[in-house]
């Protein structure tokens, strides 16, 4: 059956590959030179890039084109994530999105507005029929900007297929980057995967010298072994122009000339972008920030983006296996690099011995499982986790101890914690916080009876926390009785120690104002308009509430000449 799956998967990862897309639909996004900070399939913490990340030149404030006909089928506005963030539908059967914007313009940010002041809310998410924001091919839509889950400016740009919400590779539609250079592996590890194995006489994954060969390939050092083994890289790639590193588009592995491992990036689902956690090395990535993808699964998981043999890129070496490895890693332009390894049979032991840890808790990856101590317990449904593994798990001093943050989950596990003895007044003010060195942060937790409980993706430390100060608003320059004259916009700084901020509502002479909130920043901007505003005296109030229900009412009032 098995055997089936995977010559599904690799028809279908070669069915993908014909597929013909509009090469001259789309225009680009911005009218300056593309350059790229990030592309497709990018590995990102917990997820593949799902797009492009077009460089602004460092700066907010350009414009924004719609890269083809079509309508404004969805905005949504987040303080994380894309941030300000249009959706145009187009009549082809794809859709373009656009992020990190700092505005709409024109028609499209007055329906924002309207939105935004009915449902008192400046995060909104907003659908629109066909006949009502219709826009053309290289109109303006918005300004670029920062907003959101941002790092820095820049427009974060995809197109998605209308039919299946796939997001597609933009380079198939086009829009191309000129790249002349070849990928870069700039490491490579053999891994012994079972108990039995051993390469080059350890039991540990070991990382393999390469040496540049005369005609560009590379060739590694001799791997003598036994047992299972698989293989992992570090790689990346560069365009000509953007000048700075990218992810690489297609990898593959052969054995003996036989492709029986790789992936490829020509479309991605976003149900499937934590799946990253499995391909990369998880626990080398977290002790040492180092990603390496690993040619090979322990166990099958779904992930449309990868296409093997039945052995799921494992090489078994027995007495009289000599073979080549060659992986092969390119960018869509069709520039590769290749490294060649051999592999030998060798009988001799290991002299580094493997680094896991035997406990007395064994989690089956495709079994429930359950652990309780004191008052804490644990629930694991099954393929929560890619793979079996061995568990630390110990509850001391109100202290849940559950393993490190180096296994990968996929899904979301509940943890419980039973409080009988802080009153009810107490209890509404708790929640499960994980701790992370010194910090400790919040978890959305719910309460039933006596016992609270969370659902988590992160394997680590936790407990059971009471938050009873409230967030804390101030402004660094006082309007206190000012006259705001020619000032076009009031900023104030919402912070919260603990729980975080939830929400935060200002009002001006007691009538509801939009306050937009920049969460990196800690920031609240109103923008003054007229209209809010009596000709005089004027009085501002804001109220933030953290996760807990503790409230900061902040007054103060300012003066400002209207003319009407």
């Amino acid at each position: 059956q098995m055997k089936y799956l995977f010559a599904i998967l690799l028809f279908s990862v070669s069915l993908l590959a014909q597929k013909k897309y509009p090469k001259n639909d789309f225009r680009a996004p911005l009218d300056i030179p593309m350059q790229l900070s990030g592309n497709f399939g990018e590995l990102r913490p917990n997820h593949f890039h799902a797009g492009f990340d077009f460089k602004t030149q460092q700066k907010e404030g350009l414009n924004v084109y719609a890269v083809a006909d079509g309508y404004i089928s969805r905005i949504k506005i987040s303080t994380f994530g894309y941030g300000k963030a249009i959706y145009i539908t187009h009549s082809n059967g794809y859709t373009s999105v656009y992020g990190h914007l700092q505005k709409a313009v024109g028609e499209i940010q007055e329906r924002i507005n309207t939105i935004q002041k009915e449902e008192k809310s400046y995060e909104i998410e907003a659908f629109f029929k066909p006949d009502e924001l219709v826009v053309s091919k290289g109109e303006i839509i918005a300004i670029s900007g920062n907003t959101g889950g941002s790092e820095g400016p820049h427009l974060h740009f995809e197109i998605r297929d209308n039919t299946t919400e796939n997001i597609i590779n933009p380079l198939h539609f086009g829009l191309e980057i000129k790249d002349t250079k070849p990928p870069q592996v700039s490491n490579l590890y053999v891994y012994p995967l079972e108990n039995s194995s051993v390469v080059n006489e350890s039991k540990r994954p070991l990382k393999l010298n390469l040496s540049l060969q005369k005609d560009g390939t590379y060739l590694s050092e001799k791997v003598f072994a036994t047992g299972t083994i698989g293989f992992g890289i570090s790689s990346f790639d560069y365009d000509d122009v953007s000048y700075n590193v990218n992810g690489t588009y297609k990898t593959e592995l052969f054995n003996n000339g036989t492709s029986i491992f790789g992936y490829q990036f020509d479309d991605m689902a976003f149900e499937e972008g934590r799946c990253i956690n499995a391909l990369i090395d998880y626990n080398r990535y977290k002790k040492m920030h180092q990603r390496v993808q690993k040619l090979f699964m322990n166990s099958n998981f779904k992930w449309s983006n990868v296409f093997s043999n039945v052995n799921l890129g494992k090489i078994n070496v027995e007495p009289n296996f000599y073979s080549n490895q060659k992986i092969e890693v390119s960018d869509f332009s069709g520039n590769k690099t290749q490294i060649n390894i051999p592999v030998v049979y060798s009988s001799k032991p290991a002299l580094i011995q493997s680094e896991e840890k035997i406990t007395k808790y064994r989690v089956k990856a495709t079994s429930d499982s359950f652990y309780e101590k004191d008052n804490v317990s644990v629930f694991f449904p099954a393929n929560t986790f890619y793979d079996d593994f061995y568990l630390n798990f110990d509850v001391r001093n109100n202290t849940l101890y559950l393993h490190e943050d180096v296994v990968p989950a996929h899904s979301n596990f509940t943890i419980s914690f039973e409080d009988t003895l802080s009153t009810p007044a107490e209890k509404q003010k708790m929640f499960i916080a994980s701790i992370n060195g010194s910090k400790l942060n919040y978890i959305n937790t719910k309460l039933s009876g006596t016992t609270f409980s969370c659902k988590t993706k992160n394997l680590g430390q936790f407990k059971l926390v009471m938050d009873e100060i409230a967030p804390l608003v101030k402004m660094s320059k006082s309007i206190q009785d000012k006259w705001l004259t020619s000032q076009k916009n009031i900023e104030i700084t919402i912070t919260d120690g603990l729980s975080g901020i939830k929400s935060y509502n200002g009002f001006i002479n007691d009538k509801w104002v939009l306050f937009e909130y920049e969460s990196k920043l800690n920031k609240l901007t109103y923008e003054i308009d007229d209209n809010d505003l009596l000709n005089g005296k004027n009085n501002l109030k804001l109220i933030v509430t953290d996760n807990v229900g503790n409230s900061t009412i902040f007054e103060t009032q300012f003066y400002r000449s209207i003319k009407k």
